[in-house]
């Protein structure tokens, strides 16, 4: 009779003891979960403040802790694409998309470095994904209209343009890219009229005064044309596209001393100057620099 206490409490510890074990894993869990996500949101503050090697280092400390964290896949990923280096961004997206396939942000961020290095086609099939995931996703369309962009089917990218638009009427960057669009159409006015509703949305947007200037200049108007790049360099005083088509403006008008302050000002912030360019302004100036 005295072994059925003994087989009882054996068994019961073969009960408990596992018990015990699994209490240990998840609270070991929790911790490591906790410790993960508190690199995840330092590498994000990092990212956020422009210092993306400090962002990497802790998304690869979150990632050491927890292999399985998709967005820290997918933030480590976004902040390689900052610096250019979209070979190292694309295994991170899709490790990102493994983890996480439902997920359509981490297919449009993919997109996104698939088009920065040339790869439309698949920049394309991945927005179709996101889109197929989030039909209402106008990112996506962005992104889409701008592959459709490069690879010249301007009437496909402004059909996405204008979806984004139907999602998200106040979408200052699709005013812009439809812009964009109408002005490699060499439709000039309706361009202006799109950069005038992003301004409307967002005086702030440097970038649309610049385009807005170019397409002033493509119709001839090059006081109007210098006014907006002004504008633009005023918002931002580093927007190397604002000079350089302020200086290509003033050599327009033969203000060739303007154009050399302009060429200067493009190769101060680290830039050079078109080579054709050059020569020409110095034909024209008489001057070497």
């Amino acid at each position: 009779m005295r072994i059925k206490p003994y087989k009882s409490m054996r068994v019961i510890l073969i009960i408990i003891i596992p018990i015990l074990f699994s209490c240990a894993s998840t609270q070991q869990k929790q911790v490591e979960s906790k410790e993960a996500e508190a690199y995840y949101n330092q590498g994000l503050a990092y990212y956020q403040t422009g210092q993306y090697d400090q962002a990497i280092s802790d998304y690869n400390k979150a990632l050491e802790i927890n292999p399985r964290y998709a967005k820290a896949y997918n933030n480590r990923g976004a902040t390689y694409a900052a610096i250019g280096q979209h070979d190292k961004a694309i295994p991170d997206y899709t490790k990102a998309i493994e983890l996480d396939p439902k997920n359509a942000g981490y297919y449009c961020t993919r997109a996104i470095s698939f088009s920065m290095r040339g790869q439309y086609d698949q920049a394309i099939s991945d927005c179709n994904k996101a889109l197929e995931i989030n039909p209402r996703y106008a990112d996506a369309y962005i992104e889409r209209g701008l592959a459709y962009t490069e690879r010249r089917q301007y009437d496909q990218a402004i059909s996405d343009f204008n979806k984004a638009l139907n999602i998200d009427p106040k979408y200052d960057k699709a005013y812009n890219n439809r812009g964009n669009v109408y002005v490699k159409k060499e439709e000039y006015d309706q361009a202006i009229s799109d950069y005038n509703k992003a301004i409307e949305i967002n005086p702030k947007y440097a970038v649309v005064y610049n385009n807005r200037g170019f397409a002033y200049e493509r119709k001839g108007q090059l006081d109007r044309a210098i006014s907006e790049y002004n504008k633009a360099i005023e918002i931002d005083p580093k927007l190397v596209l604002a000079y350089t088509n302020r200086g290509i403006a003033y050599y327009s008008k033969k203000e060739y001393d303007k154009s050399w302050e302009d060429v200067k000002k493009v190769q101060n912030l680290g830039y050079q100057i078109n080579p054709e360019f050059l020569e020409k302004l110095r034909k024209a100036s008489g001057r070497q620099n």
